[in-house]
């Protein structure tokens, strides 16, 4: 019955199928036309996905991956699979966040590098790439966006070579070098074309690259020493998010730019972007890029509740831990050093100044080292105690000085400014 009203479907409902294409993947199934039905479980994610109902794609795939192991082994079955687990990734990425999503992109990984096809290969390894940068594991991504660069060095696709920039622009950022990473966001701008590449948004980590370039990029100039250049690459990449009306990359868009005010020291401004995030997420279910408590914090401690701001930058830490996430965790820790120091309490400050540098360490988030460091001489020149404090992430250099040494050598050095001009920003002179 069920191959019966299959074959009905397909031969006098083809609007149907096309509409709701896992009513004929469940007659198939159910007819054990095995197959076909992965193949038509694929469809349904995949069309299911792209009206952003994350969760039930999640669903469908997982049917057709179930279905797929009573299969024999075989390159076709093998093929199948890389496209279940890269469409599973991207969803489970978007609606549940990096951790997850690591187990699908991997297994993807490890079955195309033995027989995919070479998209399939720079996918797997772009996924792979994605879900260990944004779980804040910078130093072990770095070497996978080195890679996807090479990959696509050579390439006349600059779909790929835009992609392979994106994961370099967002490494960079995240590891501190944001000279480096501007320049790469710039090139990647370059490249991009909101309707050439609109399907990117769909394939590759859940977001726009052209929106990701302005508001990595908006960081990276703050680094720099230009906040109005900050300002309006994130306003820019805020409007681009709008118009293309995709949730996911208006959610991180939102959230960056909350961080953008946040440097800036305008927490009102801050607060309306992230209760804006936050409602979106909620409406949308998609997962949080950063830990949004860790953030509300940060601004409700510039507006001077610092008790209220200590608990939730607190509390925010020790969910994206759960959740074995540090992205951002240095930020919040160094905001949370600040909090203690405005309440007089010195030592507990040092405490999270030294977790910030202990994860900086671990995971290579050096983006915010220099406000760890500017902190740490700050409550010890407080203490008269510039000879103590915790030490800097070593980087490979078991000798390396501590902060406080480093400062005082930094502080007796001339220092040039960064030049951000049409070629990009300047190489700093120490």
């Amino acid at each position: 019955m069920h191959a019966r009203v299959a074959a009905v479907l397909e031969a006098h409902f083809a609007d149907l199928v096309g509409r709701q294409p896992e009513l004929l993947a469940h007659h198939l199934t159910a007819a054990g036309d095995t197959e076909r039905a992965v193949d038509q479980w694929l469809q349904a994610g995949q069309h299911t996905a792209t009206r952003l109902a994350y969760l039930e794609a999640i669903a469908h795939f997982e049917r057709g991956l179930g279905l797929l192991h009573s299969l024999p082994e075989s390159p076709v079955r093998n093929g199948r699979e890389i496209e279940l687990q890269l469409a599973l990734g991207l969803c489970v990425l978007t609606a549940k966040g990096g951790v997850t999503a690591k187990l699908p992109y991997t297994r993807a990984h490890e079955l195309a590098e033995r027989s995919g096809e070479p998209q399939q290969r720079f996918k797997a390894l772009n996924g792979v790439w994605q879900t260990t940068m944004v779980s804040g594991g910078i130093t072990a991504a770095s070497p996978l966006a080195e890679r996807l660069l090479r990959i696509t060095e050579r390439q006349r696709d600059d779909g790929l070579r835009l992609q392979a920039h994106h994961s370099v622009w967002t490494t960079w950022c995240w590891a501190g070098d944001p000279a480096k990473a501007w320049q790469r966001a710039d090139a990647g701008r370059l490249l991009y074309d909101p309707e050439k590449h609109a399907s990117h948004r769909f394939v590759y980590g859940g977001h726009d690259p052209g929106a990701c370039a302005g508001y990595v990029g908006a960081q990276s100039e703050w680094l720099l020493g230009y906040p109005e250049k900050a300002a309006a690459s994130i306003a820019g990449s805020l409007a681009l998010a709008e118009r293309i009306a995709h949730p996911f990359t208006l959610s991180v868009a939102l959230t960056l730019f909350s961080v953008v005010y946040l440097n800036r020291r305008e927490p009102g401004h801050a607060l309306r972007q992230l209760d804006a995030a936050e409602a979106l997420i909620a409406e949308q279910r998609l997962s949080f890029h950063f830990e949004p408590g860790m953030l509300r914090g940060v601004a409700v401690l510039e507006q001077g509740a610092v008790d209220e701001a200590i608990i939730c930058i607190r509390e925010g830490a020790a969910e994206w831990r759960r959740l074995g996430r540090t992205i951002l965790l240095p930020y919040g820790l160094a905001f949370l050093a600040e909090g203690f120091v405005r309440h007089g309490d010195r030592a507990a400050a040092l405490a999270a100044i030294q977790e910030g540098l202990d994860t900086a360490s671990a995971t290579g988030q050096h983006f915010w080292d220099a406000e760890l460091y500017r902190l740490t001489r700050s409550v010890l020149l407080a203490e008269d105690k510039l000879d103590e404090g915790p030490g800097l992430p070593s980087r490979g250099d078991p000798h390396r000085p501590s902060p406080t040494s480093e400062i005082a050598g930094a502080a007796r050095r001339p220092r040039s400014r960064p030049a951000v001009g049409r070629a990009g920003p300047a190489r700093r002179s120490a």
